[in-house]
């Protein structure tokens, strides 16, 4: 019975997860706001249904363990109130973020329930904390608008965070990458506040840009933090910050020489950073790049992780394995960098794409307010945070299906490690600030055009008042007798 109805359960998760993400993108072509406040409360349906179609696999295949049933219960309530109070508190957010944080939160908890519980309550206590902090970034945006002038904090604060995973004590390394302090026996991963730091440096410093000068001089200190990074042997937040920083000076500027000779010069760097340092610094990339080409090759040894990861995603198949039913717990460290593989392997591949459809929609909405919103400062800053959002989830996904290279970067929501998820919480709500901003200005707007139209209709009434026969005045010829 148990198997007929993890099966059962397994087909109607897909066919819910595929109704959620047709209302995500319905959701940018919706004529009305009526139209799409049906396919958001839709989405909510399809949250509730999913996450409990889930806990019933799991407690299923999980020997009928009642703590599954009290997690769901709790994270439930916690991923609706969230939903419903945020939007009471804030009018003019974007209600399919908040759908799509809840609903990738919620996911990320399932998952890491079936892999560690112990990490899966670790995550939902200092996630849901996290929740409520990030809840006043709007407000707190909106009390200090000088903030785009920090242009110096931030790239003094980012530089001197970053420079703490170097220090003797400290710092903290993990998996050949010494990018984690440690502090009283809590692991924080600078890299992942840092990058919020460095978006606000970069739209601070492109915002004041007059000169070819002043590019060349924010270039040098956006430089100065990948340095540190490359040094901390952590290659893939130098590629997701160069990224980002390239594409922010792309969007002010609007040249596409910053675009292609940008890219232009990774290749380069990379070419003879190869040349000059193969066995120190780029040893560790030799290894992970020697993994990807030919993971079997290297099955016992540097392939182990790519290979595990690929056998995971083919053992499930298209429908998956059944939550509580396959063996993720054998492709190693599944529960932050290959997530997505143990995903795959019990909820599906056909699951795997409709969340990386899940993640683009986030973006779509992040992009298309930033290019919505006249604020230039906040414009940069909204376009940074979804280009490394998106890059993020390019850079865990494409390694965990050896599509590149692994870069050791987690899966925005999902992945287990408090950092990750508190940093990206950070960014959804600074997203939110921006289009409550914008939702403002076509408020402004629309009311504008309502007080014009409204004018032009007296304006009219007053005209044709004035000319109907029955209100003619006095002709020109009675006055004149008179």
């Amino acid at each position: 019975m148990a198997n007929v109805i993890t099966t059962i359960s397994q087909y109607l998760v897909l066919g819910f997860m595929v109704v959620y993400v047709l209302d995500c993108f319905a959701y940018f072509t919706a004529k009305d706001r009526s139209k799409r406040t049906s396919n958001l409360r839709v989405q909510m349906f399809c949250i509730f249904v999913v996450h409990f179609l889930s806990h019933v696999c799991l407690f299923l295949n999980e020997d009928g363990n009642m703590m599954i049933i009290v997690y769901y219960l709790i994270e439930i309530f916690i991923a609706i109130m969230y939903i419903i109070l945020y939007h009471i508190a804030y009018r003019h957010a974007s209600r399919l973020l908040t759908n799509n944080i809840a609903f990738l939160m919620l996911i990320g908890y399932t998952m890491l329930l079936r892999l560690n519980t112990k990490l899966a309550v670790k995550q939902f206590i200092l996630a849901s904390a996290g929740l409520i902090a990030c809840a006043f970034i709007p407000l707190l945006l909106g009390k200090f608008p000088q903030v785009r002038g920090w242009r110096n904090f931030f790239a003094i604060a980012g530089i001197l965070f970053l420079i703490t995973t170097l220090i003797p004590g400290l710092k903290l390394t993990m998996y050949g990458s010494s990018n984690w302090i440690s502090i009283a026996g809590i692991s924080i991963q600078p890299m992942e506040f840092v990058k919020i730091l460095f978006i606000f440096f970069a739209a601070s410093s492109l915002v004041k840009v007059n000169e070819f000068k002043e590019l060349v001089i924010n270039a040098c200190i956006a430089i100065a933090f990948m340095l540190i990074l490359i040094l901390e042997n952590d290659f893939g937040a130098v590629f997701l910050f160069y990224i980002t920083y390239i594409m922010m000076v792309y969007l002010a500027t609007s040249r596409p020489i910053f675009a292609i000779g940008g890219i232009a010069m990774m290749v380069l760097a990379i070419f003879v950073g190869y040349i000059l340092f193969k066995h120190s610094l780029f040893a560790h990339i030799i290894v992970r790049v020697r993994a990807w080409k030919d993971p079997f090759a290297y099955q016992q040894t540097d392939g182990y992780q790519v290979s595990e990861s690929l056998f995971g995603i083919g053992t499930g198949g298209f429908i998956g394995s059944g939550l509580g039913r396959g063996m993720p717990y054998l492709i190693p460290v599944a529960e932050s960098d290959f997530i997505f593989s143990a995903i795959c392997e019990e909820m599906g591949v056909a699951f795997g794409l409709e969340l990386i459809l899940i993640y683009v929609s986030s973006f779509i909405a992040m992009a298309n307010v930033a290019m919505k919103c006249k604020d230039p400062f906040y414009k940069y800053v909204t376009f940074g945070i979804s280009v490394t959002y998106i890059m993020q989830v390019f850079l865990n996904i494409g390694g965990a299906t050896k599509f590149i290279p692994s870069t050791g970067v987690t899966l925005p929501l999902v992945s287990y490690g408090v950092s990750s998820v508190f940093s990206t919480l950070i960014m959804f709500a600074i997203v939110q600030y921006t289009y409550t901003l914008v939702s403002k200005e076509v408020d402004d707007f629309e009311d504008e055009k309502y007080r014009i139209i409204q004018k032009a209709r007296r304006q009219r009434a007053r005209e044709f008042a004035g000319n109907a026969p029955g209100n003619a005045g006095p002709s020109r010829e009675r006055t004149q007798n008179q």
